[in-house]
Formats: C-alpha cells, structure tokens, sequence
C-alpha cells in the first residue's frame, strides 16, 4: 500500500505552520508502522503538476494535512487541485460521465481513481461545539459540511473519502499531545 500526505499549510501567524507539520510527520510515521510506503508533498514548496499526478495515481491513499483558513482550505490546496487534477485528465478521470448515448451515466461518474482513498486532517482554532451545537456558528452541521466541496472533488475521481479528522481549538486551547494521540488512533482506525 501507498499513501501520498499533501501538506497545505503556509507560514502563517504565531505557528508558523509547526502542527501541521508535527500532524504530517505523526501520519507518516503511523501509515509506515502499519506497512504504507508514503510519499510527501508541501505545497508550498512547489512541486511539478506531472509527477503530482503520478504520485498520485501510485497512491492508495491520498491525505490532507492544512488548516483551516477563512472557513476553508488554504487557497494554495485550491490552486493545487485546479492545476494537478487538470494535467491528471485521462488518468485520474475520464470525463464528467455522462452520455448522450445512454442516460442512465450520470454526471460525476467518470472518475478513473475507484479504489483510492482521501481523508482530511484539519486544524481549527474553532471549539468542537462550533461544528455540533445547533445553535452555533456551522448550526450543528458537522466539519464534514464544509469541506463537501473538497469531498465531491475526490468523489469526481471515483475516490472514497474517509472521515475528516479535526483539530479544536488550535489557538485559544492548543492541546498538541492530545491531538498527536487522537490522530494516530484516527489513522488506525481507519486504515490500519
């Protein structure tokens, strides 16, 4: 099995990027203790959109590790997608899937990455109840709501999307050896 983490963060803040990078090498080594071979990217390091798409295609699982920035991805993950996934045409998918022939194909159905696997890792100075109490910011409606583009993003390419690991709280209440033992148990869970 081979895993490809992606680290989105930027240099940014009191941080500077270090939980991101600390959650990166967690993932690495969890996903080698359990027999992954893994390959990285730090986006913002640059890289080649051709071997991102090889490196991806060689992949079985593809992680996420960012923050949160403006209730989203950093625009450096958006920019990377918009250019990987272009170049990936034809070997990460098809076409949109449908067919004038046969009605039946629906859109969203022409991925070529059926079998592959992404997960999210995310950091937030939000607290958890911001994502759970009804009555709160996301109106109990769960990480998962906004990051749905990301996830039909991955689904286009015949991808299946694991649930998204979040930190809390970042900022105003970091707890990094808690999320460390929360993100390992995470990945065990569900790729070990």
């Amino acid at each position: 099995m081979q895993a490809l983490l992606l680290n989105g963060s930027k240099k940014f803040g009191m941080d500077n990027g270090r939980l991101n990078a600390t959650l990166q090498d967690v993932a690495k080594q969890t996903l080698e203790s359990l027999g992954f071979k893994v390959t990285e990217t730090i986006i913002d390091k640059g890289y080649n959109a051709q071997e991102e798409v090889r490196k991806i295609a060689d992949s079985d699982v593809l992680i996420y590790q960012m923050p949160a920035w403006w209730m989203g991805e950093p625009w450096i993950v958006k920019k990377y997608i918009d250019e990987v996934y272009m170049e990936g045409a034809g070997i990460l998918f098809q076409n949109d899937g449908r067919s004038r022939k046969d009605e039946s194909l629906k859109y969203g159905s022409g991925g070529l990455s059926q079998g592959k696997r992404v997960m999210f890792s995310v950091t937030w100075n939000a607290p958890l109840g911001a994502f759970t109490d009804k009555d709160a910011f996301f109106e109990g409606l769960g990480v998962e709501i906004v990051y749905l583009h990301l996830r039909k993003a991955h689904e286009f390419l015949g991808m299946q999307v694991l649930p998204t690991f979040i930190c809390n709280d970042v900022v105003k209440n970091p707890q990094v050896e808690r999320y460390i033992q929360d993100y390992e148990a995470h990945l065990r869970r569900v790729l070990g």
